[in-house]
């Protein structure tokens, strides 16, 4: 299992990498300003970020005892970024639609481009972060 501050590091760099694509990217494509764009990234960031951390302390936990370890199979890594990705979505979507003044639905077609973003860098990221700095699955919950 890993250590909080291992925990921290992940969900920490997760955003700060994921933010610096996509705040850009998003103001260019929504025709929205920087400024717009960068405070509500990092409103979601910093939901994010907590929602990371709780939801990868979640998920190991509950496969540690489903599988006694932690190894993730391309289905289950696809599995947890897709899990993440729509309940992040739920979280997400009312900040959005008030922030840029727009209906629920425009907040979902938005929410939802970005969640297919997040979605394919949240693999891409977990399965890197897991490469460089490997869980100790013989570990206690930590």
């Amino acid at each position: 299992m890993r250590t909080t501050a291992d925990r921290i590091r992940q969900a920490v760099s997760f955003e700060i990498i994921g933010l610096a694509i996509v705040t850009p990217l998003f103001a260019l494509i929504f025709d929205h300003s920087l400024a717009e764009t960068g405070v509500l990234a990092l409103l979601g960031a910093t939901a994010a970020t907590a929602w990371n951390y709780l939801f990868n302390l979640g998920f190991d936990h509950a496969l540690k005892r489903w599988r006694g370890d932690l190894h993730k199979t391309l289905p289950l890594r696809i599995l947890h970024a897709a899990l993440f990705e729509a309940t992040l979505l739920v979280l997400l979507l009312p900040i959005f639609a008030w922030w840029l003044a727009i209906s629920l639905w425009q907040a979902l077609l938005l929410d939802l481009s970005f969640a297919v973003f997040y979605m394919g860098y949240a693999f891409v990221f977990t399965w890197g972060y897991d490469t460089l700095f490997p869980p100790q699955g013989k570990e206690g919950l930590a």
